[in-house]
């Protein structure tokens, strides 16, 4: 019979006919089933009905044998109570022989159609239990039924207090219910014994049966009187023990050990299982009618019925039921008189209510249904409990009971049978939810109520592995993904489940809306009753019992705010379920003796026991060593747990859980700047992961990413935590600090593995270096994992972070070894020559880089392989100071080492603008490196023409590799984008001019000879200032250096002067250098400015330094003005006599008259004003503004150049 179940629940109705040689449907049933929803016209008033068989065991149908009238029914068929082909493989029980129904019959079915359970169905029960149901208002015989629910479905089993009784005075058990039962509802109860008329008319049904198969009326021997009595003794014998009420404490130890065999011992005994819907009730029924077809009838019921009793109306509303839930269309009826077959009826389904004494009105059966289901969802709202339904005997009035809450009382909530069989349901209906794909998250608050209620209804010690299992599943609710992606694009669980949920909790009526819910104040009524309904007529009402088909749900999914307590949540069902798993485990005492409660001390050693990162070398050597052999598949338990086992599997579940559990808390962690408590949580994480390693027997390539994952961050911890050292304290304290609860699943852990594979990682170290050192054996453990199988190609986006972070650690790395390098140079005075520490800072610095650039080149990430070549120019920059320090000052020369170190950085700087490629990859990148080529350039230029190397090359020669670099360094200057670096571009290309107008001003002085060479160099000098004077004026904090370069200027002029013979050339060259003094006051107006500005700060006690406060040299202005004022007054005293000599030897110019009377008064005036030694510097600044303006507006010098 198991055999098909499955397939009939996944199969559609109808084709699972053609499954095994079983006949699910017939024509008829197939059309039914087929036309979804249709509706039978029954009496008149419309009701909708439609049955799906989703299990049938019955065989092929047959059609029935019309017995020949006067047939003797009481003597039995020859095929009486045999075996026969035409039965199938339900033996007798198709002809209603069968045992009574059992009390756990609904969780046969349950368990079959776990689907159903909990979501889609609202009733799993036995079809003769609905039937008692609806029946409920037309009779007066007694109603016992046990009823629990599972999410929204109600589970309904007869609970047989005769039988629960009988059972109580032989064993002791459930002798709390027989006590309630007589205080409270029948003090003088007795067990009541069935009447022989009873036997006698399921004897006579029986062979009825027989007959109508076998077609073969002729009647056999009469037997004796002994042998008559047979059948009905084993009936009545097979009525008391058909119960098999399981002892509460006899469950099979197969239960505990494994949950899929918890069905043993709760079989489905029903011949059919039947989807019924009944209007907009969803129930599975089991039912064992036999149904007969074949000919003019594709399906009928056969009943008997004695011709002198009339059909009455429980009758009836029996036989319409059946019909309906079998989806029969019509009924036959054979009459006999004391055994005597008398005449056969046809009667069709939708005719029942209307026959003569057994009328009743559809609608109403309809409304019976709906308040009771309303009822009884609106007061069995405890998952897990079990409730009574009971009627007394005659009585109109139907008591609701929780019997947990009862028994409870007892203090022994395992006296109560349902106990287990609710406790499996309950844990195999989340388990058959968890494991549907795409399950919807707004169903996680379900599950997750599921399986608390099955936990709690479990005992630890007797059912460790699914206490553990559920544990498990309640961990897996909450989904721990990868961190950042959670966060940023997934919706958290809890908004769904709100959402979902919301809807449900809205205005649910209280139960004390409706008289009849809670319990009157009427001294009668029973106050332990959950609910009664007060009269059996209310049901008949229409809507009295509002229908509330969604259960009040108190399986909302918990609101986590945020990352830690959810993770916290899931680390608690852990540890229930690591628990669970060592007490299962027997050999307690061959581990070392650990107190849960008891802190297992964080050893923390100093870097230099561990030998820095010499020692990481070979832990790190242990390690890889160690990954190798996981993929061998080592096995090394301490507690003795056997490989395969429950426990091995479910601990390896429950450590792989923690391990991200504690991952994700170490990446919140992170991410709020609490580095201490981040590696905390990574190094409980990769001790999780430890211990995994350790269990684990075939080690899968999912697991070895998320270890290469845990150690990444650990790596991102550790360099963040070199990066924070001023809070270093407060880091340790986090690190250092543990939960109960953290302390017991190490205690857990401790069970099967040191935990100390990965301490080398995990670390809280006070030195820089040493941290940096594990940061970069952190990534680099982390790539090798992602080589040992095909982890690189199958997860690229994370073997790219890997590289990336690899890269970026070993530039920190270089950088901190540079650093120190360029500390010690600049602390090294007296030593001359390059130490061998610095050196060997060098080496591991540029070793560092080069790595980092491999890894950046390796992903093609060109920007920050660019950034890392740039850092290697900088290397070589400090190795070319650090041998220009080397060298005497006195006879300082630019060395050939320096030469190559700077040509060094040179090509590396070039090499990282062909790795970018072009500025649009990334302008700030590309500018950058252009700024520090430029510099490199410049540098190299101004040491040559400062040092100028004259013992090893000629002054030309060096002239011109100066020219040249300075022209380089021009080339990579960009003067003309506008950015925050524009201004020192600007400043920098100003100096390049005005140093090469210098040094050809210089050649001009010291060169004789070569005529076309000094022009040259005159008409470059000339181009040069002029650039330079362009480029200082653009800019308004270099006003000293535009009037240095215009005073070289001036003095390039007087230079040229000297040269000439007639006065006409001297009077034109004398005349632009006035006027290039004369455009010098934009120079003086910016100092005039800042003086001013110095001179207006309140004058109060503390008077900021000059020099400080701001970036104008004071003592530089005045040896400027000095040289200016002298300057000044020579040109004007030489322009003077010159005029003078000129006015003399030719005729009166009204034009040079001006001039010469201009250039008087101004010599006049300033001669007096240099006389005045008490003169203020500002004062004296506004004096040559005032004397500049006065030369301005004097007319135009005679002969005078445009210069600017």
């Amino acid at each position: 019979m198991g055999d098909f179940k499955e397939a009939g629940a996944e199969a559609p109705p109808a084709v699972a006919a053609a499954r095994g040689g079983l006949s699910l449907l017939s024509q008829g049933e197939s059309e039914e089933s087929s036309a979804q929803g249709s509706a039978l016209f029954l009496g008149g008033n419309e009701v909708k009905s439609r049955a799906v068989v989703k299990y049938s065991s019955a065989p092929p149908r047959t059609a029935f044998a019309r017995l020949e009238e006067k047939t003797d029914l009481k003597l039995p068929p020859a095929n009486w109570l045999r075996e026969s082909a035409k039965l199938g493989p339900a033996g007798t029980t198709i002809l209603g022989n069968s045992k009574k129904s059992k009390p756990f019959s609904s969780f046969g079915m349950a368990y079959d159609f776990i689907d159903s359970v909990g979501n889609d169905v609202d009733v799993v029960s036995d079809s003769e239990n609905i039937k008692k149901l609806l029946k409920i208002p037309y009779s007066k015989s007694h109603v016992s039924m046990a009823v629990h629910r599972i999410g929204r479905t109600l589970l309904l089993d007869e609970l047989d207090i005769q039988e629960l009784f009988m059972r109580s005075s032989q064993t002791g058990d459930w002798t709390w219910l027989k006590e309630f039962y007589q205080r409270l509802i029948d003090q003088k109860w007795q067990r009541k014994k069935k009447s022989k008329e009873h036997w006698y008319q399921k004897a006579i049904l029986s062979k009825f049966l027989y007959y109508s198969i076998n077609g073969d009326g002729a009647a056999q021997p009469v037997p004796s009187a002994a042998e008559q009595q047979e059948p009905s003794s084993s009936d009545q014998t097979s009525g008391s023990e058909g119960a098999s009420w399981p002892a509460p404490f006899e469950m099979p130890s197969s239960v505990s050990e494994d949950p899929s065999a918890s069905s043993q011992g709760l079989k489905n005994d029903f011949v059919r299982n039947i989807l019924w819907t009944f209007e907009d009730i969803h129930m599975l029924v089991g039912s064992n009618m036999p149904i007969f077809g074949g000919g003019r009838y594709p399906a009928v019921s056969l009943r008997l019925r004695d011709n002198n009793k009339p059909i009455n109306v429980l009758t009836g509303i029996d036989y319409w039921l059946d019909n309906l839930i079998c989806n029969v269309p019509e009924l036959v009826m054979c009459f006999h008189v004391n055994g005597i077959v008398q005449k056969y009826e046809m009667i069709k389904t939708e005719e029942i209510p209307n026959l003569e004494n057994s009328n009743f009105s559809t609608k109403v059966i309809k409304d019976i249904a709906q308040n009771i289901l309303s009822f009884l969802k609106s007061n069995c709202t405890k998952e897990g409990h079990t409730y009574w339904l009971f009627k007394a005997s005659g009585s109109d009035i139907v008591k609701l009971y929780d019997l947990t809450t009862l028994c409870e009382e007892t203090e022994d909530k395992y006296q109560n049978p349902f106990t287990m069989p609710v406790a499996i349901l309950l844990y195999k209906v989340a388990c058959n939810m968890m494991m549907k794909k795409n399950q919807n998250k707004k169903h996680y608050g379900t599950i997750r109520t599921l399986l608390l209620n099955c936990v709690k209804l479990l005992d630890k010690s007797r059912h460790p592995q699914i206490i553990a299992s559920a544990n498990y599943m309640l961990s897996e609710l909450f989904q721990l993904d990868e961190p950042k992606k959670e966060e940023s694009s997934e919706s958290p669980l809890n908004e769904n489940s709100d959402e979902s949920y919301s809807e449900e909790e809205e205005e649910m009526p209280d139960s004390d809306e409706n008289g009849s819910y809670g319990t009157s104040s009427d001294p009668s009524d029973d106050n332990k009753a959950v609910a009664i309904i007060k009269s059996v007529g209310e049901l008949s009402v229409p809507e009295k019992y509002k229908s509330i088909h969604q259960i009040r749900p108190s399986c909302a999914f918990p609101v986590c705010h945020d990352t830690e307590e959810r993770c916290r949540l899931v680390l608690s069902y852990v540890l229930e379920g690591l628990k669970s798993v060592d007490s299962s485990i027997k050999k307690e005492s061959d581990l070392p003796a650990a107190d849960p409660s008891t802190p297992i001390p964080l050893k923390y050693e100093d870097e230099s026991t561990r030998g820095g990162p010499e020692g990481l070398e070979k832990q790190m050597a242990l390690f890889l060593d160690k990954m190798g052999s996981l993929q061998k598949g080592n096995y090394s338990s301490q507690s003795g747990m056997i490989p395969g086992s429950w426990q091995h599997k479910m601990k390896l579940q429950l450590i792989l859980k923690s391990s991200k559990a504690y991952y994700v808390l170490s990446d919140a962690a992170m991410s709020l700047q609490k580095y201490g408590r981040a590696l905390r949580y990574i190094k409980l994480a990769l001790q999780s992961h430890d211990t995994y390693c350790c269990l684990c027997t075939n080690m899968l390539s999912e697991v070895l990413l998320f270890l290469s994952q845990y150690l990444t961050l650990c790596g991102d911890i550790q360099l963040m935590l070199a990066q924070n050292a001023n809070n270093r304290a407060a880091h340790l304290e986090e690190f250092n600090y543990q939960t109960k609860e953290d302390q017991e699943i190490l205690h857990s852990l401790h069970r099967e593995s040191s935990c100390q594979g990965f301490a080398w990682a995990t670390d809280l170290s006070t030195d820089l270096e040493s941290q940096l050192s594990v940061s970069c054996k952190c990534y680099e453990a982390a790539n090798e994992i992602l080589q040992f199988s095909d982890l690189k190609s199958q997860n690229p986006e994370h073997y790219v972070q890997v590289m990336k972070r690899m890269g970026n650690i070993r530039n920190e790395i270089g950088v901190f070894y540079m650093n120190q390098a360029a500390a010690l140079q600049s602390e090294r005075v007296v030593s001359k020559s390059v130490s061998a520490a610095e050196q060997q800072l060098w080496k591991k610095s540029f070793s560092c880089f080069e790595k980092g650039i491999h890894n950046f080149e390796s992903i093609e990430d060109a920007t920050n392989a660019a950034l890392l070549l740039c850092n290697t120019g900088r290397l070589m920059r400090i190795c070319a100071q650090a041998h220009c320090g080397a060298s005497d000052e006195f006879k300082r020369e630019f060395s050939p080492e320096e030469g190559l170190y700077y040509n060094k950085a040179v090509d590396y700087y070039l090499k990282a603008l062909r790795s970018l490629g072009t500025r649009d990859i990334h302008p700030g990148v590309w500018d950058s490196v252009n700024w520090e080529l430029s510099t490199t350039y410049f540098t190299m230029a101004t040491l040559q023409q400062d040092y100028a190397p004259l013992s090893r090359k000629a002054q030309e020669q060096i002239e011109k590799e100066v020219s040249e670099a300075m022209m380089k360094s021009l080339k990579y200057c960009d003067v003309d984008s506008v950015s925050a670096r524009q201004p020192l571009c600007q400043y920098r290309a100003a100096t390049i001019h005005h140093r090469l107008a210098s040094m050809y001003h210089s050649c001009l002085r010291n060169q004789v000879g070569d005529e076309h060479l000094r022009k040259q160099h005159r008409v470059l000098a000339d181009l040069h200032y002029s650039k330079a004077v362009t480029l200082f004026q653009l800019l308004k904090d270099a006003p000293c250096e535009l009037l240095r370069v215009q005073l070289e200027r001036v003095a390039f002029a007087e230079f040229q002067m000297t040269s000439q013979n007639s006065n006409v050339g001297k009077l034109k060259t004398l005349s632009g250098a006035l006027d290039i003094m004369v455009r010098t006051e934009h120079a003086f107006q910016l100092i005039r400015k800042e003086l001013a500005e110095e001179f207006d700060q309140p004058k109060s006690g503390e008077t900021a330094p000059a020099a400080d406060s701001s970036s104008l040299n004071q003592e530089e202005v005045i040896k400027l003005l000095s040289i200016f004022e002298s300057r000044l007054l020579f040109l004007l005293l030489q322009s003077i006599k010159l005029l003078s000599s000129t006015k003399k030897k030719t005729s009166s110019n009204i034009e040079e008259d001006v001039v010469l009377k201009t250039n008087k008064q101004v010599y006049s005036q300033l001669l007096r004003a240099t006389a005045n030694k008490n003169a203020t510097l500002l004062e004296r600044t506004e004096v040559i503004i005032h004397l500049l303006g006065q030369l301005a507006h004097g007319g135009s010098r005679p002969g005078s150049s445009a210069v600017q």
